[in-house]
């Protein structure tokens, strides 16, 4: 199984960028997808789910409203677009996967090797 993410880089703040997610090697519909974040210094936290068919979305409190989490199961991809984007938004992003609708990073079973956002004030 292969979770490859890209489109991170580097943003001025209230710009935006969209994360991609592909999978490989894996029943891509079958899975609940989430994103999750580390920033330097700190533990890894849950930024947004989406369900095996994209008819529920989660997301944490300081990303509602700016962040959008939507899935293409035709291309195996997730995507998270991210708008307003602040220096506190700086962090390695993380895509995974799991069969439970959970925040529970631990439950998640496979994850992407992460892209790195960094955004400038």
């Amino acid at each position: 199984v292969q979770l490859q993410a890209s489109g991170g880089g580097l943003v001025l703040a209230g710009g935006s960028l969209r994360l991609s997610c592909a999978a490989s090697e894996l029943t891509f519909s079958s899975y609940h997808m989430g994103w999750f974040r580390q920033a330097p210094g700190k533990e890894r936290e849950f930024v947004g789910k989406i369900s095996r068919s994209s008819g529920s979305t989660a997301y944490a409190d300081d990303v509602k409203g700016r962040f959008t989490i939507s899935r293409d199961n035709a291309k195996n991809t997730v995507y998270l677009q991210m708008n307003s984007l602040k220096p506190e938004d700086t962090a390695v992003y993380y895509c995974a996967a799991q069969r439970l609708w959970t925040t529970d990073m631990s439950q998640y079973a496979y994850w992407g090797q992460g892209t790195q956002v960094t955004v400038s004030s």
